[in-house]
């Protein structure tokens, strides 16, 4: 029994100390949640387009204006964020901005068609409700985000396109603008050389492909949104003029919900820009969702793996995203990406060239 008692003593003692030891662990771990528990109140981040933007092709005249604009568009949606308003305001208020300036493939500054006319496309999405709304191909409507908006919440439908959308957005009271609105002389005149450049390879090659050896340079601009309010809604918007040159009514991701823009309350909300054949392929807003739902990643593994996997297939670009965390991302596979954030501290964040 005597041999018994010290044993029992050492067993009492070691079981006494883990506990000790389990308690402590416990607690710290306990704080650690807490303090990651302290997410933001709201957030929001934009893009302008994604490609190959390099510093020894920008003047610092023109540097300085696409940063101007961008901080002028982010500071509108982060008011309405700061006051209490839906991220689905500040996306739409965010993205008009955008719309409004001739820097951006988008509304004002779209890129021209084959046919030297202006094709818009345009989403959003209420990661609250799961509702989305889309346009694709209108040349009257000024603000293609508005129309979008304007689907989602006044129609029982998630796209529209061409004279029907326009139809409807003039039955909504929408602005709408004579086609010559939104011309500008330098996107034009990259029609013009990419028109030449075409000339010249068919001179020289009799036979005819889809394949434009110019399409990597000629589809980039692309202007979005993602955002979370006070409320912890999240919202998302993405809108664009296409791809230079763009023929046979062509429409890209942006105006496809879960590829260009992808909105849910229980993952995160995204928007992309970049060749947008293969981000309908890869379903690249939805998929980071997926990835973080079904297997727990974070915003920045899951947006860097569906990235990875469009590289892989052979096309580029980027994306914009925030999560219900308030955690935010910019990811891109190209030189550059116009891209800006802001938090509920008001830390602004503006980047151009590759990181």
């Amino acid at each position: 029994m005597k041999k018994i008692i010290p044993f029992i003593l050492v067993l009492f003692l070691c079981f006494a100390c883990k506990n000790e030891k389990s308690s402590i662990e416990t607690a710290q771990a306990e704080t650690t949640n807490e303090m990651n528990s302290e997410k933001p109140e709201f957030a929001i981040i934009i893009h302008g387009g994604a490609g190959t933007i390099l510093k020894k092709n920008m003047t610092p005249e023109k540097e300085a204006a696409y940063k101007a604009k961008l901080e002028e568009a982010i500071r509108v949606g982060y008011e309405v964020l700061k006051n209490g308003g839906t991220s689905l305001d500040a996306v739409t208020k965010t993205i008009n901005v955008m719309e409004d300036s001739p820097l951006f493939n988008a509304g004002k500054g779209a890129v021209f068609t084959n046919a030297e006319t202006n094709e818009l496309d345009a989403s959003i999405m209420d990661g609250k409700t799961l509702n989305a709304g889309a346009s694709a191909g209108t040349t009257t409507v000024r603000n293609p985000i508005d129309l979008a908006r304007a689907v989602m919440d006044n129609s029982e439908h998630v796209m529209l396109s061409g004279k029907g959308a326009e139809i409807f957005a003039e039955e909504q009271g929408l602005a709408i603008v004579e086609p010559s609105y939104f011309f500008t002389e330098n996107r034009f005149q990259s029609l013009q050389r990419i028109k030449d450049r075409e000339k010249t390879e068919l001179d020289h090659d009799a036979k005819t492909a889809f394949y434009d050896p110019t399409i990597k340079d000629s589809k980039f601009g692309t202007v979005g949104c993602a955002a979370l309010d006070k409320n912890g809604n999240l919202a998302a918007g993405t809108s664009t003029g296409g791809m230079t040159n763009k023929r046979y009514g062509r429409i890209g991701d942006a105006p496809i919900i879960g590829s260009g823009t992808y909105a849910n309350n229980e993952t995160c909300a995204v928007s992309s820009t970049g060749w947008g054949e293969y981000f309908i392929r890869a379903q690249v807003a939805h998929d980071i969702s997926a990835l973080m739902d079904y297997k727990g990643l974070s915003l920045k593994e899951a947006a860097k793996i569906v990235l990875d996997k469009v590289e892989d297939l052979g096309g580029d670009g980027g994306i914009v995203a925030v999560d219900k965390n308030g955690n935010m991302v910019a990811e891109f596979n190209t030189a550059g990406m116009y891209r800006a954030t802001l938090n509920d501290k008001g830390e602004l964040e503006i980047g151009i060239y590759e990181k």
